[in-house]
């Protein structure tokens, strides 16, 4: 049987209509259906789409950490370095940046930013015709947001899955953001070439301003970099760069933010690039390094933190200061390419550390010897014993005998047998200041073991010597290791009349949006009575008197001084203050090796030239004579007061009440050796600036 003769499949009522229904009729109807069907399907897609809207709102945006540059600054403000991983930003408001920086960004990258939800579909739809007549991808229609999406969360893979995430972002961004949030955002984050991010860290890059203070011109040509950094920099190529600023000019004119007479001013403007210069070496690598310490393993400021949270960092460090510590080190040491030598100064007022050098050459070693507590230092030490010798029955009239001497300590057990440099001795009685200014090591020997090392260690350890010392008679000559810092900030307390403040090189750390986290308040204890400092203090200004170890760089400084040499066969050490400033340098070899007499001798010429010239622009001060301190003339052979016939009569102060009360010779004085004996043609050991000092206090 044929096709034709098979039986029809009956037909139902309903197609039976159909078919008798007009043509035109039939084809109503299927529009009908074929728009029931996408209308159905839209208020689905709808539906859909409030759904995802609604999730998107509800679901936190990913946790993300944008990196900034940590900066570290000196007292007055200046900046000693920074610090960053990769990233080299300084995050700033939008109120903090140029608005024709804002609209040349907007002009040439997201016209419609203001306008769209995160995705400009205007700009999809173009970019595709574009594309599809182009057959090739020549135009993009990424937003801001999207760009800022795809920085912040995402890799830079073209994918279709990644394009979804980053459009998906956007929206949620839009919804969970202000757009000036979003503006600053990608204006801080976005990058600029040279490894400079954000609009802040590109405009001091390129034209030494922060970016609030950015022309016209100036906006123009940084906006045209990051669409291609290599090839628009102006240091990669001058022209490009400037070919693509007069683009986005005309982009702004477009635009409406500025007028053609505008852009074509700009557009001629000489523009004051500065040059690509490498990133400077630290002003203060040592102390940048023991800043940093301090940071991280004190304050408790994380690594990362310190490198990549944008903190800034202000310090006690003077710059100039530095500067002239550097300097003196590397005068004195140019022609000795091994020696090495450490300088540490500090305000004894504040106890903040104004200048700090660990070694000739940082880039060479990074060791730093300023803070290093391997160092024995020598007769610099003996100020300590004849503090605690002046509170325990000695007076600067104290005689001792300067000779040959053994002596015994530890119940009679053990004996010990000092030197004298170059075996020098008076072999006649010296008292205190004699025993100062000459370093002299009997005198030393006798004092501590008559008023016990272990006072003598704690008296140190009040100071701020932390190193670990042994009640040995050779504690006096210095034989057990300390730090510079240690002895600056000791010496800096008796400049202070007795107050010991902490060192301190951190004075305010703050986050990125000006949140401090941490201020210092350091502490301070009177450790020495005031009268005993200042006694102190004015023996030790005889070293740098005739006949004193700090002589021989007398006539570099001009202004009242207080200090003390220090040397053994591997160190040399010059350590002394004025009222504003109290320094420890430290000259010698890192490895075991003897200095010579002419090394041993650069200290105090270092120390001499810093302090001299730091203190250039003060005005020379007095050490202030605190109360409880008499000043006497007495003679230094007997030690007791002077009248007419004791020669050579010397004006000495004591803590009150310590002071002679007997006369060299049994005839009395007219007056009780408050003035010089007649015809002794000097007084105050020939020091004019006690001459002085006692004019100041009349």
């Amino acid at each position: 049987m044929s096709d034709n003769e098979r039986p029809q499949k009956p037909r139902t009522p309903q197609e039976k209509i159909q078919s008798e229904l007009p043509a035109s009729m039939r084809w109503m109807r299927r529009i009908k259906k074929t728009f029931s069907f996408f209308f159905t399907l839209s208020i689905l897609m709808l539906i859909a789409l409030a759904g995802l809207l609604v999730y998107l709102r509800s679901q936190t945006l990913p946790v993300t950490k944008m990196m900034q540059t940590s900066q570290m600054y000196d007292v007055h403000g200046e900046l000693i370095d920074t610090f960053y991983s990769g990233q080299n930003r300084q995050v700033v408001p939008l109120s903090d940046i140029s608005p024709y920086l804002i609209h040349a960004t907007l002009s040439v990258e997201d016209q419609h930013f203001y306008e769209h939800f995160g995705v400009d579909l205007k700009a999809v739809a173009r970019a595709a015709i574009v594309n599809v007549q182009a057959m090739a991808k020549v135009q993009g229609a990424g937003t801001i947001t999207q760009q800022l999406a795809r920085n912040l969360y995402l890799n830079h893979d073209r994918t279709w899955t990644r394009k979804i995430k980053e459009t998906m972002y956007a929206v949620q961004m839009e919804m969970q953001m202000s757009k000036d949030d979003i503006l600053a955002d990608y204006l801080n984050q976005i990058y600029y070439g040279h490894s400079t991010y954000g609009i802040e860290t590109a405009s001091e890059l390129f034209f030494g301003k922060h970016a609030k203070d950015l022309t016209l011109a100036e906006s123009a040509l940084i906006a045209g970099v990051p669409k291609g950094p290599r090839y628009y920099s102006p240091y990669y190529d001058l022209q490009n760069s400037l070919d693509r600023q007069k683009v986005v000019l005309q982009l702004m004119v477009n635009s409406g933010y500025i007028t053609q007479s505008a852009a074509d001013a700009a557009a001629t403007e000489k523009l004051n690039i500065l040059p690509l210069a490498k990133k400077k070496p630290s002003a203060a690598p040592y102390f940048r390094d023991y800043v940093r310490t301090i940071a991280t393993e004190t304050l408790g400021i994380s690594e990362e933190q310190f490198d990549e949270g944008g903190i800034r960092i202000y310090t006690t460090l003077d710059k100039n200061a530095q500067h002239i510590a550097e300097e003196a080190v590397t005068k004195q040491l140019a022609d000795k390419p091994e020696l090495q030598a450490s300088l540490v100064a500090v305000d004894p007022r504040s106890g903040e550390i104004k200048a700090m050098v660990g070694g000739r050459d940082y880039a060479e070693n990074q060791f730093n010897r300023a803070l290093s507590n391997k160092r024995q230092p020598g007769s610099s030490f003996k100020p300590f014993v004849y503090m605690v010798a002046l509170q325990n029955g000695f007076t600067p009239a104290t005689l001792v005998k300067s000779e040959p001497t053994v002596f015994t300590y530890d119940d009679g057990r053990q004996q010990y047998t000092p030197r004298n440099f170059n075996d020098q001795y008076t072999n006649a009685n010296i008292d205190m200041r004699q025993a100062i200014s000459k370093s002299d090591n009997i005198y030393a020997v006798h004092t501590v073991l008559a008023v016990g090392p272990d006072k003598v260690i704690d008296l140190a350890h009040k100071l701020g010597v932390v190193s670990p010392m042994k009640p040995l008679p050779s504690l006096a000559l210095g034989a057990f290791p300390v730090s510079p810092l240690e002895m600056a900030s000791a010496f800096g307390a008796i400049a202070n009349q007795g107050i010991h403040r902490d060192p301190i090189a951190i004075l305010r750390i703050e986050d990125a949006v000006g949140k401090v986290l941490y201020e210092a308040r350091p502490k301070e204890e009177q450790v020495i009575p005031p009268a005993v400092a200042y006694v102190m203090t004015n023996l030790m200004e005889s070293v740098f008197e005739e006949g004193g170890t700090g002589n021989r760089v007398a006539s570099t400084i001009k202004r009242p001084i207080a200090g003390k040499t220090g040397t053994t066969d591997t160190d040399a050490w010059m350590v002394g203050f004025t009222p504003e400033l109290a320094t420890a340098v430290w000259v010698g070899y890192d490895k075991d090796r003897d200095i010579s007499a002419t090394e041993s001798h650069l200290a105090s010429p270092i120390f001499a030239d810093f302090t001299e010239q730091t203190l250039e622009a003060i005005p020379p001060k007095l050490f202030p004579i605190p109360d409880g301190v008499t000043n006497v003339y007495i003679d230094p052979v007997s030690g007791k007061l002077s009248n007419e016939d004791c020669p050579n009569a010397q004006l000495e102060s004591f803590i009150a009440g310590t002071e002679p009360t007997t006369y060299c010779t049994g005839k009395p004085a007219g007056t009780a050796g408050d003035t010089p004996p007649k015809g002794t043609g000097k007084t105050d050991n020939g020091s004019w600036w006690n001459d002085l000092k006692r004019w100041w206090n009349e």
